[in-house]
């Protein structure tokens, strides 16, 4: 699958919220993941995440990085953990700027929180067809079943909604 840096993003942050990760986590999941394809990191790394849910680094990595913000450190060192160039793709996908640079089994994060992060590059992005599937199907997990009872209990839109 070929997409937008945008829709492998949403992509990845709904498979991420289907597969069990809370909100936050799913959303910086996303992110992430379009963060490690443009930068033509291994998308293995973002399938064996998906499989470690509903924990890994899906739920660790985020937490991990917001603990290195609050202590407002502009340099900090944490473990390069089981898939280090996803860390990195976390690390690239802040708000602020961060560089990550990756030396034996540590990560150091150089952090300016008064700049935001450089923008990324804009263009089209790779998702393998097996993973792109694997995110599609975590993906529905939130979709409302479309039967008669479901809509009864208020899914959808109903006959006069228009909008």
């Amino acid at each position: 699958m070929i997409g937008s840096a945008n829709e492998v993003m949403n992509l990845a942050a709904k498979a991420a919220r289907g597969g069990g990760a809370p909100v936050a986590q799913a959303y910086a999941f996303g992110r992430a993941a379009a963060c490690h394809l443009i930068a033509e990191r291994p998308a293995a790394d973002l399938d064996t995440a998906l499989d470690a849910l509903p924990k890994g680094p899906i739920l660790d990595l985020p937490l991990l990085l917001m603990a290195c913000a609050e202590a407002r450190q502009n340099e900090a060192v944490i473990p390069a953990g089981p898939l280090p160039d996803l860390t990195l793709s976390y690390a690239q996908s802040q708000s602020f700027a961060c560089t990550a640079t990756r030396s034996g089994s540590q990560i150091t994060l150089s952090q300016t929180f008064d700049q935001p992060a450089a923008q990324l590059p804009v263009k089209r992005v790779t998702l393998p067809d097996a993973l792109a599937a694997k995110m599609q199907a975590l993906a529905a997990g939130l979709l409302v079943p479309e039967t008669e009872a479901s809509r009864r209990a208020g899914a959808g839109a109903g006959l006069t909604d228009n909008d």
